[in-house]
């Protein structure tokens, strides 16, 4: 299980993640149900962790505008155990997307302080 908290009304979890040439930080990362994505970076960050850039993509925002992002790549810690990610760069906060939660449950109890867990959803019926 992956826990975490929520603060001002959004819920966050910690995540270690790791660049290419071993550089790593325990960073802070918030959920966002509306991404579709598996994991959004600030620039700042995938610089200081020095990730490879892999290609560009087109993404349609919230408010239906269009815009090309930079696509990276990164390991993450993901229930104890290493995984290589796509990683978009935005100038927003760090976002973790559906794509990460796929095969997961995820509860959160919204109010000041929450509780926030992720857990793999079992493979039997």
């Amino acid at each position: 299980m992956i826990a975490g908290v929520v603060r001002s009304r959004a819920a966050w979890i910690p995540l270690p993640i790791r660049g290419p040439r071993g550089r790593q930080r325990n960073i802070e990362a918030m959920i966002d149900t509306g991404f579709n994505g598996t994991l959004m970076l600030p620039a700042g960050l995938i610089k200081s962790l020095g990730l490879p850039w892999q290609t560009t993509v087109r993404g349609t925002l919230a408010d239906g505008s269009q815009c090309v992002f930079s696509v990276f790549e990164a390991v993450l810690v993901w229930h104890r155990q290493e995984r290589a990610v796509v990683v978009v760069e935005s100038d927003t906060d760090t976002l973790i997307g559906m794509e990460l939660l796929d095969g997961h449950e995820l509860r959160v109890q919204v109010r000041e302080g929450g509780k926030v867990a992720i857990r793999r959803i079992s493979s039997k019926a």
